[in-house]
């Protein structure tokens, strides 16, 4: 099995999320590199989670970080390929660096974003992130977001159900989406419920 579609899954906290997305073959896993973040995840607790999984990448995700404190924290974690910021200037300050980047962005921040500085973002590489504080995309928000996907790489981890995700990826031309990891119930036990049924959705045989 495979899916159809490029996958990120964010804020990993626990082996039992890692290993059944490993399992779903998404493509990327993010870890909360940021001490003061509130999924914050260690180098130890990092490297007990990574060792059991394979097939896939990890991404580092910053908020505040300057581009000198994010490459000091990832000397400690030297198998992420890939680094999603908050803020772009970091982002740009490292291109180059042989990491894959990705912007995250608020749905009212892209509404604001000049096309041309999409596009040459693109250019370098970096995919823009998607997000929103509502749970369902309006008409408004959804002409935004195809807008930019138009210019460049867009995963959206907005209004997404296992109902709509196929018709979201080919109405608005995103090069994927990103869910999020939970929170074990107690170590080992998790309620994959709505995380399993969008990846499922989106299966497809090889």
């Amino acid at each position: 099995m495979a899916l159809s579609t490029f996958v990120k899954i964010s804020g990993i906290t626990n082996l039992s999320d890692a290993r059944y997305c490993s399992g779903m073959y998404v493509d990327l896993l993010g870890f909360s590199l940021e001490a003061e973040s509130d999924k914050y995840i260690t180098a130890t607790q990092f490297s007990e989670i990574t060792g059991w999984v394979s097939g896939l990448e990890f991404v580092g995700e910053f908020l505040s970080y300057d581009s000198e404190q994010v490459l000091s924290t990832l000397d400690s974690y030297p198998t992420v390929k890939w680094i999603e910021h908050d803020r772009i200037e970091p982002l740009v300050a490292l291109e180059g660096k042989g990491f894959g980047l990705i912007y995250k962005m608020d749905l009212e921040e892209v509404r604001h974003i000049e096309l041309e500085v999409a596009e040459k973002l693109n250019e370098s590489g970096i995919i823009f992130h998607i997000t929103s504080i509502h749970e369902e995309l309006n008409e408004e928000d959804k002409k935004g977001i195809k807008l930019i996907s138009e210019h460049c790489r867009v995963i959206l981890s907005a209004g997404i159900s296992a109902e709509n995700v196929q018709e979201l990826i080919e109405e608005l031309n995103l090069y994927g989406i990103s869910l999020t990891g939970g929170d074990e119930i107690k170590p080992g036990l998790k309620d994959f419920d709505e995380l399993a049924d969008i990846l499922e959705a989106l299966e497809v045989e090889d």
